[in-house]
């Protein structure tokens, strides 16, 4: 089964070959680097570091580091702590 990447809810396959999708990644950064031209963007950069984290261990650490804050930063914080402090007769929360 070829690689793929997830970018929201799209799949993407990625070419069998290593070498390739390192190129694809280069191609990608360096097409990315030159963004202030037409039809080449900025997007590019992000993509190429998405295609490359696939084969390299260091950026895949880091896109699976991105992607645990990201989850963590979305889901709805536990109130659980705060709503257990004790209130005293006025209705306040205790210190």
């Amino acid at each position: 089964m070829p690689p793929k990447i997830r970018i929201g809810n799209n799949h993407v396959h990625l070419p069998r070959s290593r070498t390739v999708r390192i190129a694809i990644g280069l191609v990608l950064i360096a097409g990315g680097l030159a963004g202030f031209l037409p039809v080449l963007g900025f997007w590019m950069i992000p993509v190429g570091v998405l295609v490359l984290s696939v084969d390299l261990p260091l950026l895949r650490r880091w896109r699976r580091q991105a992607q645990v804050w990201w989850e963590r930063r979305r889901r709805p914080r536990n109130n659980a702590s705060r709503e257990a402090r004790p209130r005293d007769e006025t209705g306040r929360r205790a210190a």
